[in-house]
């Protein structure tokens, strides 16, 4: 009897050893902002600090594995159904400084419990969140993790890493593919609007400082992708602050002016209020375009309505 019991013992103990194996391999890894991210199971209670993947965890249908949020979520960025779900997911804090970045504490989010943040800030990011046990998955083009130019590989792949993370690989490859016929479409165009005339893509801020995306940023393909050409072309950074006097030297045909969140309308004032902009021949014709942020910034599907966005602002303002 006692034989039997130890013999028990022993296979059971044997079979934890053997599961707990199985679990330590099944575990997820995916590289990301430089890091290893190590998963131990598909995250179902997310905090997402900005709304850069919510279109893609739409698109893989994973979006109710987000249980708590912080930042603006504007309606202009999805359709019905996904702004429906936005809308029942807690907002923690959408406070921000004047340069649209969030304002939320380690400890707002720690208290939020989650099994994975998505996005970083000051304040929570891997350093802050180590000891916690907290994974954190932030877009490559934030952490500065994009190297070179940015292409619509980049886009793709992003896509594929959350497929990884929320076990959802084959719709990942879906998706993939969707995005890339609908591009495909936008570049077969004959009569691309774009051709011959050239775009800045800013971001002015309350506080004064206009910043440039060059060949670092989304913004580039975007703009490349309606035929146009990015007067910040020879820069390869992805977003850097720059003069008034610069932009005017440049003179674009079209200024796209980013913003996060709020009236459109300012955001235009704005970019007329930079010091001799009205000699700029976007300044004079008033070709100013309002565009949120992340349809040109970082490398999402967000950046495929840009591009749609874009052409038909080009197509009607010839």
């Amino acid at each position: 009897m006692k034989r039997s019991t130890a013999s028990a013992v022993v296979a059971s103990s044997l079979l934890l050893a053997s599961c707990t194996a199985q679990a330590q391999d099944a575990a997820v890894r995916v590289d990301n902002c430089g890091d290893t991210v190590a998963l131990d199971h598909v995250p179902d209670n997310v905090t997402m600090l900005n709304p850069a993947a919510v279109t893609t965890l739409s698109a893989l249908g994973v979006l109710d594995h987000v249980t708590h949020r912080a930042g603006h979520y504007p309606d202009g960025y999805y359709d019905d159904a996904t702004t429906a779900a936005l809308a029942d997911i807690p907002s923690i804090t959408d406070r921000a400084d004047d340069s649209g970045h969030l304002q939320i504490s380690r400890e707002e989010v720690v208290a939020s419990g989650a099994d994975l943040v998505l996005g970083s800030t000051d304040t929570v990011n891997r350093r802050t969140l180590a000891g916690t046990g907290t994974p954190l998955i932030d877009e490559p083009a934030f952490c500065g993790a994009v190297d070179g130019d940015v292409t619509w590989d980049d886009v793709w792949d992003q896509v594929r890493l959350y497929g990884t993370v929320f076990d959802r690989e084959a719709r990942a490859d879906e998706v993939v593919d969707q995005l890339r016929d609908r591009l495909d479409a936008l570049r077969a165009r004959a009569d691309a609007p774009g051709a011959g005339r050239s775009v800045a893509v800013l971001y002015p801020t309350a506080g004064g400082t206009t910043y440039a995306y060059g060949t670092g940023s989304m913004a580039a393909p975007v703009v490349a992708a309606t035929g146009a050409s990015n007067v910040y072309a020879d820069q390869p950074e992805r977003v850097f602050d720059v003069a008034a006097e610069d932009v005017v030297a440049r003179d674009p045909d079209v200024i796209v002016a980013l913003y996060s969140s709020g009236n459109s309308r300012r955001v235009v004032d704005d970019v007329n209020r930079l010091p001799g902009i009205d000699r700029t021949t976007a300044g004079r014709r008033q070709h100013i375009l309002p565009m949120l942020l992340n349809h040109a910034e970082p490398p999402t599907p967000l950046a495929l309505d840009g591009v749609e966005i874009l052409d038909a602002y080009l197509r009607e303002n010839r």
